[in-house]
C-alpha cells in the first residue's frame, strides 16, 4: 500500500511540475500511460479530481493545486533524505545558496568561511549579497543572514548578535560644528537619515541610555539614505551626523574616519540573525553551515562588539 501510494505521489508531483503526463513520464522513466494511470488511481483513492485534462493541456484543479503546494516540498525532502542515506549517511554535500547583507557579509562573515570550505569540500557556497530579507522558499535559498529580519511562519532564526546603533560624525565635520553635549543639541546639527527598505518611512532617532531613559532626538535632515553602507560613507566624508549600526560604523571608528558622539546614548534594532526553513528534515549542508557560522561568529568577538555597552 505504501509503495503504491509513493508511486502515485511521484507521478502526481512530476505531472504537476512538468505540466504534462509525457514530460512527467520522461522524468520518471515511465510511459505516459503509466503516469496517467497512477494519477487516476490517486484521484480514486482521494475521491477528488486533481487535474483538468484535455487533448492539449493538463491543469491542476483547486484541490490538485492545494495538494501540490502541501506535499511537493516535504515529499522531495523525504526522497532527498533517503537518497542521501543510501549514498553516504547524510554527508554534507551540494550547492548551498546563501543570502547575506553586503557589509556584514563582506567584512565579517567571509573571513569565517575558510575553515568551513576546508572541512566540507563537497559543499559549494553560492553566496548572494542583498540588504533585503529574501524569501528562502520562494527564491530557492537555503540560508539567509542579515539584521532586522522579521521572522515569518516556516522559518527558524538563530541569533548571531544584538546590534546597537550609535551616533557618529567625521573629524572634518566636528571641526566646523561643535560636538553635541546632550541629545537636545542635535537639533542644531546636519543629519543623515535612513529610510526603511521595508516600509519606505524615515526611521526616527529613538535613543536610550543605560539608566533606562528614552527619547526621540530631533535633527535637521540634509540627506536621506536607504543603504547603511552609503550613509556610513557620507558621514565619513563630513556631510553630517549619522545614526549607524555598529557593524557598519566600527571600521571607520577604528580607523578614526568617524568619531562616536554622545557615547552614553544609543539605539537598538532587531538582532543580526541566521535563518533557514523550519522543515523537519534539515539537509546536512544547512545544519553544518548554520552551526559553523554561529560558533565562529561568537568566537571571533563580533557578537560582543556589535552589541557593546555605551560609554
Amino acid at each position: 500500500m505504501l509503495t503504491e501510494l509513493s508511486s502515485y505521489l511521484d507521478a502526481f508531483i512530476a505531472a504537476a511540475s512538468e505540466g504534462s503526463f509525457s514530460a512527467a513520464a520522461r522524468k520518471l522513466g515511465q510511459t505516459p500511460a503509466a503516469v496517467s494511470k497512477s494519477v487516476a488511481r490517486l484521484e480514486s483513492q482521494l475521491g477528488v479530481r486533481l487535474f483538468q485534462r484535455s487533448t492539449r493541456s493538463l491543469a491542476l484543479t483547486t484541490d490538485g493545486d492545494r495538494l501540490y503546494a502541501q506535499v511537493r516540498l516535504p515529499w522531495t525532502e523525504i526522497g532527498d533524505a533517503l537518497t542521501a542515506l543510501r549514498q553516504g549517511a547524510g554527508k554534507p554535500a551540494g550547492t548551498l545558496k546563501v543570502s547575506m547583507a553586503h557589509t556584514v557579509g563582506r567584512n565579517y562573515l567571509l573571513p569565517l568561511l575558510d575553515d568551513f570550505i576546508e572541512r566540507y569540500p563537497d559543499v559549494v557556497l553560492d553566496l548572494h549579497f542583498d540588504n533585503r530579507q529574501v524569501d528562502l522558499i520562494a527564491q530557492g535559498y537555503d540560508v539567509g543572514i542579515g539584521g532586522g529580519i522579521e521572522l515569518t511562519e516556516g522559518l527558524i532564526a538563530r541569533e548571531l548578535s544584538r546590534v546597537h546603533i550609535v551616533l557618529a560624525a567625521a573629524p572634518a565635520y566636528l571641526e566646523r560644528h561643535a560636538a553635541p553635549a546632550t541629545p537636545a543639541d542635535l537639533a542644531r546639527h546636519r543629519g543623515l537619515l535612513r529610510r526603511s527598505l521595508a516600509t519606505g518611512r524615515l526611521q526616527p532617532w529613538t535613543l536610550k541610555n543605560r539608566a533606562g531613559d528614552e527619547l526621540v532626538a530631533t535633527i535637521r535632515p540634509v540627506a536621506v539614505f536607504d543603504d547603511p553602507e552609503a550613509m556610513t560613507s557620507a558621514a565619513a566624508r563630513g556631510l553630517g551626523i549619522a545614526l549607524l549600526p555598529l557593524p557598519h560604523a566600527l571600521p571607520c571608528l577604528d580607523s578614526g574616519e568617524l568619531v562616536r558622539l554622545l557615547p552614553d546614548w544609543y539605539a537598538e534594532t532587531r538582532p543580526l540573525t541566521i535563518y533557514y526553513s523550519s522543515r523537519k528534515l534539515v539537509p546536512a549542508k544547512v545544519r553544518v553551515f548554520v552551526e559553523h557560522v554561529v560558533e565562529r561568529f561568537r568566537a571571533s568577538g563580533h557578537a560582543a562588539r556589535f552589541g557593546q555597552e555605551p560609554g
